[in-house]
């Protein structure tokens, strides 16, 4: 069978459990309500109606490209390209390319701060991979003037967390919403946990503090995996709506 992912990747480790998924979640969560481009997804209504929701089908959908064969993936990604086209087409004009290429910047870049919070540092090769999978993703989607490899691509994505981001009302109005559909508890839990993995640029825009209060928590996280605990970590960030969905993230590499 040829993947997409090639069976042993350390893209397939990251994608392929649900804890790390969690942080890609929660540090692109933070980000996208920092974008400039966020507008998009209120033209549609569909992101405040259900944030939780929308960021998580994001999700969903990169981690079943990670593990499609080439042709399904092709498909996946072929899907996400038409139905933003079909939104463009309503709006009466075009996404900026930026814009698709900020989304993807945030999926390199949580997939490799997740791992390195919850697993060990990845060594250059294993971040090219990472890259890598997601350049072909944006190659596929058609866009433009990305970056070849990973260490290229790292100026780039400092030119972008200066340029695309900026706090606004959409910002502010998100964070409601993530507080309206999590709850008080989970919101607290979520802000924690973007601390440990949004860059200083979002940091600064969204008035964090350095200092994370699941920062001691981080290795008591570590050996309660060995102990099969970790699913306190799944039901804590997320509602039980979620608790299947959650569940089957899981999946071996």
């Amino acid at each position: 069978m040829d993947y997409f992912v090639k069976e042993g990747s350390v893209v397939r480790t990251i994608w392929g459990k649900s804890d790390t998924i969690l942080f890609i979640f929660a540090g692109a969560a933070a980000e996208f309500a920092l974008n400039k481009s966020v507008d998009w997804l209120y033209f549609t209504g569909k992101l405040p109606a259900d944030p939780i929701g929308r960021l998580f089908s994001t999700v969903r959908y990169a981690r079943e490209i990670v593990f499609a064969p080439k042709d399904a993936a092709f498909k996946a990604i072929d899907v996400i390209t038409q139905i933003h086209r079909g939104v463009e087409a309503k709006r009466g004009y075009s996404i900026p390319d930026w814009a698709y290429r900020d989304v993807l910047f945030m999926l390199i870049y949580y997939s490799i701060a997740a791992h390195e919070l919850l697993e060990q540092h990845l060594n250059d090769t294993e971040k090219d991979e990472v890259y890598d999978v997601f350049y072909r993703v944006g190659i596929r989607m058609g866009l433009k003037d990305l970056p070849v490899s990973y260490a290229e691509w790292l100026p780039v994505r400092e030119a972008h967390l200066s340029e695309d981001l900026q706090k606004s009302d959409y910002t502010e109005d998100l964070f409601v919403q993530y507080k309206k559909h999590l709850g008080a508890m989970r919101f607290k839990v979520l802000l924690e946990g973007q601390k440990l993995v949004v860059p200083n640029q979002v940091k600064q825009l969204l008035n964090f503090k350095n200092f994370s209060l699941l920062t001691p928590a981080v290795p008591l996280y570590k050996v309660s995996r060995v102990m099969k605990m970790d699913w306190l970590l799944r039901h804590l960030l997320l509602p039980s709506d979620y608790k299947d969905q959650i569940n089957a993230l899981n999946i071996h590499p």
